[in-house]
């Protein structure tokens, strides 16, 4: 199980560092922006990226107190570059750290998502899964923006 709980960590870690390295290259307006108005701007990714943390890890693992309103996570708002940065370093970090607690037994504990009986362990997969859709379109979004400008994350 320790394996399977280091190649979780590692994916968060590289997530986070990815995600960080699109949001130096932009500014406030630029992390806002949206390529329409049916489409999200980077800031509802991560706002978004962040109220799932805060409902699967925080509520459903650490039973802390939130009230999730996933509506409100992809109106159109303004948030600071700073801001950003602040929601992805607190949402990997409780991520990861929670992670990093958990045994066989406390992987194996669940949670009702959706009306469906979820493990933990799930949760931190599906967590990943769709933490890494959402930086693609994060990338997508940068380098629309930055055109050639746009400096790769990768490895």
């Amino acid at each position: 199980m320790e394996e399977v709980k280091n190649i979780l960590i590692g994916k968060f870690e590289e997530i986070q560092r990815r995600i960080l390295l699109v949001l130096e290259q932009l500014d406030d307006d630029q992390v806002n922006w949206r390529p329409n108005e049916s489409s999200n701007s980077i800031a509802n990714l991560i706002f978004h990226i962040g109220s799932n943390v805060k409902d699967r890890i925080g509520k459903g693992m650490n039973q802390k107190a939130f009230e999730r309103n996933r509506d409100e996570e992809f109106e159109k708002n303004y948030w600071s570059k700073h801001e950003l940065v602040t929601i992805v370093n607190d949402s990997f970090s409780e991520t990861i750290e929670t992670l990093k607690t958990m045994n066989q037994e406390r992987l194996s504990e669940s949670q009702t998502v959706r009306g469906r009986e979820r493990s933990h362990l799930d949760m931190f997969i599906q967590c990943a899964t769709h933490f890494s859709e959402h930086m693609g379109q994060i990338f997508y979004i940068g380098k629309i923006i930055k055109d050639e400008d746009y400096k790769t994350t990768s490895l």
